[in-house]
């Protein structure tokens, strides 16, 4: 490892994350953060072996070699203006922002022509273990030699390497991502208008439901940027999020309308399109039965509620009408991707389940007004992301993510073990 020394500009979690990681490993790490955290953050990183915590940006840009901005994808470009002037001469310079054009951009625009620039981006969080987990690399520009360094800092993560493009990344995790967070976002928004704690209700407990309160409690208990960055500064994304809420809108309107024949030929179609163009007839499910009850925040009832599953009909309806085949992209999913297509490859590639759900969503009330909370809060994830309104989207977020904030430890633990049974079928 010689005299390397990796820096990271952005102690939030993430930063964090690899700074241990990279310490562990035997790098030498200088990092920062704002100067406010500058006497927390030494106290806290005082017993790791070669980390060293700067004040600012200027003293990790100066001394570092291979420098990571850890920052929030709408702070890139002010970010980068501010500190890149400083950095050292032939170092390279990479990100971890979701959105890699702005980020490619940001570099071009602010940094002096002899820095090269190889980007990374892990598609896991923080409390995830990083190994065989997927993490990209972008060589934008680097000879070799540099990019031989990158891998070999990198490789302590364990993570499986997959070497990208900045717009190949973005339209992506576009795919993976954005849809998958709309959904799980609208969900949280709805039980929120409704007043409802999920897990305490009998009918969202078990089987599916399992996953959709999980992972739901485990988006609202990160930081808003994660997905804010992504939404809207990825086109990609935004036009992704838009479709998912116009299928959720479409869908229930053929419900309420009890128009079952039209349902059921859309809902059919869009599943072929999905699963059987993909050649997964005959493949076996990521989830079965034992997996979706295993992981409960709430006591499984005797007696199911059946549920019409809108967010999972709409969500394989969204990936038909954008031509998105998500197996493709299986080497850069998220595990909350891979566990979001594992219950909808669940609910489609079961006939009398799929049966049983249209049957439900034409001729069963239940869940009637939650889906019409859910239709109003997927139309206003969408318009929010529309506007390009990072504070809005902030404020939207935090909202709800304090209302559920007192189940997060608990929701948090059973997601990882929910993720950890995924990963080993995956």
């Amino acid at each position: 490892m010689d005299q390397t020394i990796v820096g990271i500009i952005g102690m939030g979690l993430m930063g964090k994350m690899y700074t241990r990681k990279l310490s562990a490993a035997g790098w030498r790490v200088h990092a920062c953060d704002m100067k406010a955290k500058h006497e927390l953050l030494k106290q806290e990183f005082s017993e790791y072996q070669g980390v060293s915590i700067f004040e600012d940006g200027y003293g990790v840009s100066r001394s570092s070699d291979y420098i990571i901005y850890s920052v929030e994808a709408g702070m890139i470009d002010k970010v980068v203006a501010e500190y890149g002037r400083a950095t050292k001469k032939n170092a390279i310079i990479g990100g971890q922002t979701s959105c890699k054009v702005p980020e490619i951009a940001a570099f071009e625009r602010h940094l002096p022509s002899d820095v090269e620039i190889v980007s990374c981006h892990s598609l896991h969080g923080p409390n995830v273990d990083p190994k065989d987990q997927p993490l990209v690399l972008i060589r934008h520009r680097a000879s070799q030699q540099s990019y031989d360094l990158v891998k070999d800092i990198m490789s302590c993560f364990g993570s499986k390497l997959v070497e990208l493009n900045a717009e190949e990344h973005d339209h992506i995790t576009a795919d993976t991502q954005a849809v998958t967070h709309a959904a799980f976002l609208s969900m949280g928004t709805a039980w929120r208008a409704n007043d409802q704690f999920p897990w305490e209700i009998s009918r969202y407990v078990g089987g599916i439901e399992n996953v959709k309160c999980n992972i739901t409690l485990r988006i609202y208990s990160n930081k808003w940027h994660v997905y804010a960055g992504l939404a809207i500064l990825n086109p990609s994304a935004r036009k992704q999020i838009r479709q998912y809420a116009k299928s959720v809108t479409d869908l229930f309107k053929l419900m309420l309308g009890g128009h079952k024949q039209e349902l059921e030929h859309r809902v059919k179609t869009a599943g072929k399109f999905v699963f059987s163009a993909a050649g997964r007839d005959g493949e076996p499910l990521l989830l079965s039965d034992e997996v979706l009850d295993r992981f409960s925040l709430g006591k499984v009832p005797k007696e199911r509620t059946p549920n019409n599953h809108l967010s999972l009909l709409a969500m394989v309806d969204c990936w038909w009408k954008l031509r998105i085949v998500p197996y493709d992209h299986m080497i850069c999913s998220t595990p909350l991707f891979r566990l979001w297509l594992g219950v909808t490859e669940y609910l489609f590639r079961k006939p009398a389940v799929l049966d049983g759900v249209i049957n439900i969503a034409i001729d069963n009330n239940t869940f009637r007004s939650d889906d019409l909370e859910f239709t109003f809060a997927a139309r206003g994830w969408s318009e929010c992301v529309s506007f390009g309104d990072f504070s809005s989207y902030q404020d939207r977020f935090e909202q709800i993510q304090s209302y559920f904030a007192p189940r997060f430890p608990e929701a948090t633990r059973v997601g990882n073990e929910m993720i950890k049974v995924l990963l080993e079928k995956t």
